[in-house]
């Protein structure tokens, strides 16, 4: 049997569902009119789910940014291309797509790291004249994406990005992911906001076949986006579900119901009154990038 393609976001999120997105998907119901998802992210769950709208949603201002200044080019591809390779070019990046400019010395000696090496000097002067900008700029934002440590999006107390140069560049798969997304979007209904899960859920007019995925951080382990997420957001969310459950809302949200020896006893509580999907995950942290022994779950209110 052939395969099921799946489409990659170009954020690369770290921990996000592009590996695990065909067996989540599969849970979804066969037919679904406006795809609603309040924890976007990345957006790999979106990108490979069939529907007639999609109402998406982040409170990261920044991811919601370049989702919306890469969908402005779905219908100006090449335009999108000379400006992001203005900038690398004026910033002297290696663009493996576009030609191998690291020297073999450099490769001899760091073998595994060059790309950082070379790179580092000008993606901090990038960074630099990013962060001094009057008006930053979303297209510089995502080239210091692509070229920055494990490709993350993180700011300082001052709003300033403030990661380190990653040991990656422009190369194929940055290519691969940037045009299947122009492509998929070209063809979408899309909706984009930037708010709290809360807010935007309160703020949908449900429709008949309306589906809500949900992947909140999670409680238990340790990226950057679970900053802010704790037991009162936790429990907030769930007693959301719950209400939308009780106006005939279909949902499907994934969860870690344990890791490190760590129970979120209250998610797996309020899971047992609906559907719970084990799931084979590979998440991995910032903070701690090899794979843990931990479950993860997808959680339905419907068979």
């Amino acid at each position: 049997m052939k395969k099921e393609k799946v489409n990659r976001s170009p954020l690369f999120y770290v921990g996000d569902k592009y590996k695990i997105v065909s067996e989540i998907k599969s849970h979804f119901p066969p037919a679904i009119n406006r795809f609603i998802e309040p924890f976007v992210g990345g957006g790999s769950v979106y990108l490979n789910v069939p529907a007639n709208q999609y109402l998406l949603n982040d409170i990261d201002r920044n991811v919601i940014d370049i989702h919306r200044f890469l969908c402005s080019y779905s219908n100006n591809v090449q335009e999108f291309y000379t400006l992001l390779f203005s900038i690398i070019h004026k910033y002297g990046l290696s663009c493996s797509y576009e030609a191998d400019s690291v020297p073999d010395e450099l490769k001899q000696r760091y073998k595994k790291t060059y790309y950082a090496h070379y790179n580092r000097h000008n993606f901090n002067k990038l960074k630099t004249n990013y962060n001094h900008s009057a008006e930053r700029s979303v297209a510089e934002l995502y080239v210091l994406l692509i070229y920055g440590f494990n490709r993350m999006l993180r700011f300082n107390n001052q709003g300033n990005y403030n990661l380190p140069v990653g040991n990656v560049d422009f190369n194929i798969n940055v290519y691969n992911a940037l045009s299947n997304y122009f492509e998929l979007n070209k063809s979408k209904s899309v909706e984009w906001s930037c708010s709290d899960f809360e807010v935007f859920l309160k703020s949908v007019k449900y429709k008949h076949d309306d589906f809500i995925y949900l992947d909140p951080p999670y409680l238990l382990t340790f990226s950057e986006y679970n900053k802010l997420w704790n037991e009162d957001t936790e429990s907030k969310l769930l007693q959301t579900l719950d209400r939308l459950h009780g106006q005939g809302v279909n949902f499907a949200i994934s969860n870690v119901t344990c890791y490190k020896g760590l129970e979120n006893k209250l998610f797996i509580d309020w899971s047992l009154k609906y559907k719970v999907h084990q799931i084979k995950s590979n998440y991995i942290s910032y903070h701690d990038n090899t794979i843990k022994k931990f479950n993860e779950v997808l959680v339905t209110n419907y068979i």
